[in-house]
């Protein structure tokens, strides 16, 4: 069944791909000569780790976006940190990103390395990566093009005005977004990845635990769920990793189970919430 959020979704996801790389000429078919067995080497890396490690999609497809949002698709995400500088992953939105992307990065580039040595950018890997590992959880194929540079800055300054966070409000996510060149509907088509991955219970524990003077939890929560994301989350503070799924119903799936959840209750971020009540991005998400 064809879902048109999903495929907005994955056409923004193209576009992001795009940001900053008007310098070098993209294509689809930019390492057939230097680097012929790209796409196989990595699908076979992709599959073995996605099969392993089921929260490597999720973990991938959030890195790349908090690549392109800051600089573009430059893979200044994937610049570790040393001592003489810290990179964007050690910003404090990133401290949280799966380590299973950044694993999953070095496995690919050491393939790559080994079959064609120094040909393909960890920028396009990246790209590459979140796309078909989107397509290995349901979603829709969409064409990657390639060619792009690795950046060689990597700067965890300007993280957090360049990324949304659970606790943005919605004027602000707008704004965000039309920064970046994306509409009202376009912010919601992108934040529907959400409908794979999980959340660390800090980021809604403000929607859980002492919410009002009159309610324990959000209303806009159904109360069943609230619930049961309070029992999940009572050690939180004791055990930082407890997380909840995004999409409660169908989480490894690639569908649009996530905004049928926005609709009932079941949204799990204040910022995923506030799209179902604001008369800006309510139309879309329905």
């Amino acid at each position: 069944m064809a879902f048109p959020n999903l495929v907005l979704l994955l056409t923004l996801f193209s576009f992001l791909l795009l940001f900053r790389s008007t310098q070098s000429k993209l294509s689809a078919d930019y390492y057939n000569k230097t680097c012929p067995k790209f796409q196989n080497i990595m699908q076979t890396i992709l599959a073995e780790k996605q099969l392993s490690a089921p929260t490597t999609a999720a973990a991938t497809l959030r890195v790349f976006f908090h690549d392109c949002f800051v600089n573009g698709c430059d893979s200044s995400m994937l610049i570790a940190s040393n001592a003489f500088n810290k990179s964007e992953r050690d910003a404090n939105v990133n401290l949280s990103v799966a380590g299973d992307a950044f694993d999953l990065i070095t496995r690919v580039k050491t393939a790559l390395e080994l079959g064609c040595p120094g040909v393909v950018s960890c920028s396009d890997i990246l790209a590459v990566s979140a796309r078909d590992l989107v397509v290995m959880v349901g979603g829709p194929f969409y064409e990657v093009v390639l060619g792009r540079k690795d950046s060689r800055e990597s700067n965890p300054s300007i993280v957090d005005k360049n990324l949304p966070k659970a606790l943005t409000p919605m004027n602000e996510l707008l704004s965000l977004f039309s920064s970046k060149g994306f509409s009202a509907e376009e912010m919601v088509a992108l934040v529907g990845a959400h409908t794979i991955g999980f959340s660390h219970c800090k980021e809604f524990a403000n929607r859980i635990f002492n919410f009002s003077k009159t309610s324990e939890f959000d209303p806009a929560y159904n109360p069943v769920f609230a619930q049961g994301l309070r029992k999940l989350c009572a050690n939180y503070t004791k055990s930082p990793a407890m997380s909840a799924f995004n999409d409660v119903y169908t989480p490894g799936k690639f569908d649009n189970m996530y905004y049928k959840n926005l609709q009932i209750g079941l949204g799990l971020l204040s910022s995923d919430q506030a799209m179902v009540t604001d008369n800006r991005t309510k139309p879309f998400v329905d």
